[in-house]
This record gives structure tokens, sequence and C-alpha cells, in this order.
């Protein structure tokens, strides 16, 4: 497989860039207790975007790994998840804030410590948004790479805070021209109270032709109805 780009993202960093279709995207934890919030985006159609409801209940799944698929409000697969080292991400807690932040970690600021500041998820996305000609509006719940979840029997959850070792890798498939949106900043359910991002090293590669065989498309049957909308959406476009 060609490696097409990579980049390293530091702790607190934040990117943005679209991906093409038929490309991976390799996320490597560089350090242990990584987590990296990610949005995507229909790169032709902004309005378009990965919707965690729909994902998680055609899936009959609270968490995603190897197999499952990012699905659209359309109905049609944004990403597939094709490699993953550790078996669980968490798609329920969301991003950190500023209050959150500054709450947990002490509070800082730009104009006194400049890039050694404490960035909050919340402030990442919305300064990637408007770069990509978006805006607040269209904040969306995200999925946190590396990070594990649990809920009890009460309902109350957990974070897990030996989930994720040095070198954990998780791949994503882009089966759609893809607005990758993502920000390294802590899994706001965390408990550590020092700011615990990780460096991320990201690599984009180019993937194999999806076959009838596709582990991903055969994961479960609203996975491959999922693909068929987009199959028909690429072939309506040639």
């Amino acid at each position: 497989m060609a490696n097409v780009w990579n980049k390293t993202i530091g702790p607190g960093g934040k990117w943005s860039g679209v991906i093409g279709k038929g490309k991976l995207i390799r996320f490597t934890a560089l350090e242990a207790g990584a987590n990296v919030s990610i949005q995507l985006f229909h790169a032709r159609d902004l309005t378009e975007r990965y919707n965690m409801p729909d994902t998680l209940k055609a899936q009959y799944t609270a968490h995603l790994t190897r197999g499952h698929v990012l699905m659209s409000d359309n109905g049609r697969v944004l990403a597939s998840i094709v490699e993953d080292s550790i078996g669980w991400h968490d798609p329920l807690s969301g991003y950190t804030s500023r209050a959150v932040t500054d709450a947990k970690y002490g509070a800082t600021n730009y104009q006194e410590l400049r890039n050694e500041w404490l960035r909050s998820g919340q402030e990442n996305f919305a300064v990637e948004l408007v770069r990509n000609g978006l805006s607040m509006r269209d904040m969306m719940p995200v999925l946190n790479l590396f990070s594990k979840v649990i809920c009890d029997e009460q309902g109350d959850m957990h974070f897990s805070l030996t989930h994720c070792p040095a070198g954990a890798t998780v791949t994503l498939r882009t089966e759609l021209d893809t607005l990758l949106v993502l920000s390294n900043t802590p899994n706001p359910l965390d408990p550590r109270t020092t700011y615990p991002s990780v460096p991320v090293h990201i690599e984009v590669l180019q993937a194999n032709p999806v076959g009838m065989d596709d582990f991903c498309v055969n994961y479960r049957s609203e996975n491959r109805r999922a693909f068929e909308n987009t199959w028909e959406y690429h072939a309506l476009l040639t």
C-alpha cells in the first residue's frame, strides 16, 4: 500500500482535510492513554455528515471496532473500520469544553502561555469547522478513537484508564470523499487531573478495492444496505 501522506498531531492539536474515497486512514497512539475526537462530513456535500444514532442502532452496538461502519444521515457509509488493535472506541462521551478543561486542569489562556495553553475539543472543532466553510451550527457527536467507556447496571458511564497502550492502532477506510476534522484533546470522562492528551500519528494510504466478500460489507445486513446506497451514489456520478 502506497503511503500518500502522514502527520503527527501533538497534544492539544487539531487538523482538518479532505481525504478522497478509497483511502486508509491509520491512527497510531505514540504513547499510552491517547484520545482523538473525530467528526466526518461528505466532502462533496457538507450537509451530509456522520450520524451517531443511526450508526449505533443499525449495528446494535454502543461502541465501535473492526467491521463497524460510520454511517451518514443519508444512509450511506462515510468510512469503515478495517483494522483495530484494541477493539473498542467511544462514540458516546463527546468532546471537552472550555469550562470543563479549566475546571479539571486549571485555567489557561493563549495570551499568557501561547501554544502551551490547554485547548478544549470544542474550541479546536470550532476553528477547523470555520476553516472549511462551516460553523458552530455544524457541531455534531464525535467518535473518540482509543477511548473505552462502559456503562454499569445503574447507567453510569466509566472511563477505562488502561485501555490504550502505546502503539495502539485503528484504521478507517473512506467510502466517500470525506472531510475529516479532528481534535487531539482529552476524553471528557477521563478522570486524570493532568492534561492527558498524547501525540498521535496519522497516515493516509491507498486502499484495495472493496470486494463483495469484504468484512465490513458483510458484518451486518444493515451494513450491506448502507454500502449498496453508497455504491449507487458513485455509479450515478460516473
